[in-house]
């Protein structure tokens, strides 16, 4: 199969990245298709900013073979972390987690998953403060929040959230292992979580206008599944783009494109 040509741009927009690369490609709009690697950051009161950086990939001649349109994404049932069983007897399957009664002081659960977490973090040589209650029912089940305060904890999230993400299972087993029941774990470092929701919605709405505007599909960066699904949310709605997701884990990507194209 023949190698197609790949060119990238930094610039400012994509509109600016997008005109300087047809410009040293020599080609139109419809001769290429557009990646965005990096959207860019518009920086504190305009200062620190960080510019667009895309790929521009000539499309093949005409007569040829396209390339099939990636599927829609199909949902994916949440990965649910399996708790080790007594060393004797049969498995059981554990029953759903439960908030206290009323009234109820202290509830074992969440005092083994504070002290199983705050031992982690311990043994990684971080101090922190944990916090754990119960958030809102999923699937008939009761998950269980966990907040982490301190200091020097951005090691603790990495790139995207995704040390964050390998601590959140880990932990989940240990709990898990610790209370002999399916411990269902959503840990948050300093609010993490929700600064990056927003950022991902903020990055939908502002790529759904870039596509409008072009009139051409973006392609984003990988995400990971939970991060997709925030896009995939974000613009479930809206009356002219339409997502779908290609590529395989770890390098699975959305792509935004109008929906009558």
């Amino acid at each position: 199969m023949t190698e197609r040509t790949t060119l990238e741009i930094i610039a400012p927009t994509v509109e600016e990245a997008l005109a300087q690369g047809l410009a040293q490609l020599g080609l139109p709009a419809h001769a290429v298709s557009v990646e965005v690697l990096d959207a860019g950051n518009k920086g504190l009161f305009g200062l620190g900013g960080r510019q667009v950086r895309v790929r521009l990939i000539v499309n093949p001649p005409p007569g040829s073979t396209p390339a099939s349109p990636p599927a829609p994404e199909k949902p994916k049932a949440p990965r649910q972390p399996k708790t080790a069983s007594p060393a004797s007897g049969p498995e059981k399957e554990a029953a759903p987690v439960k908030p206290p009664a009323l009234g109820e002081m202290h509830d074992p659960i969440l005092d083994a998953t504070e002290a199983t977490i705050s031992k982690l973090l311990f043994y990684m040589g971080m101090q922190a403060q944990v916090s754990a209650h119960y958030g809102e029912p999923r699937d008939d089940r009761h998950p269980i929040m966990v907040d982490i305060r301190g200091s020097d904890l951005a090691v603790l999230i990495g790139r995207h959230g995704e040390t964050l993400n390998a601590f959140q299972y880990i932990a989940s087993l240990m709990v898990g292992k610790e209370t002999q029941e399916f411990i269902q774990l959503i840990v948050d470092v300093e609010g993490h979580r929700d600064r990056r929701e927003r950022q991902l919605r903020q990055l939908a709405r502002r790529m759904a206008e870039q596509v409008i505007k072009s009139g051409r599909k973006l392609t984003l960066e990988p995400m990971s599944a939970a991060e997709r699904r925030i896009i995939h949310m974000e613009l479930r709605e809206h009356p002219a783009v339409m997502t779908q997701s290609t590529g395989e884990e770890p390098h699975r990507k959305i792509v935004i494109l109008l929906k009558d194209s």
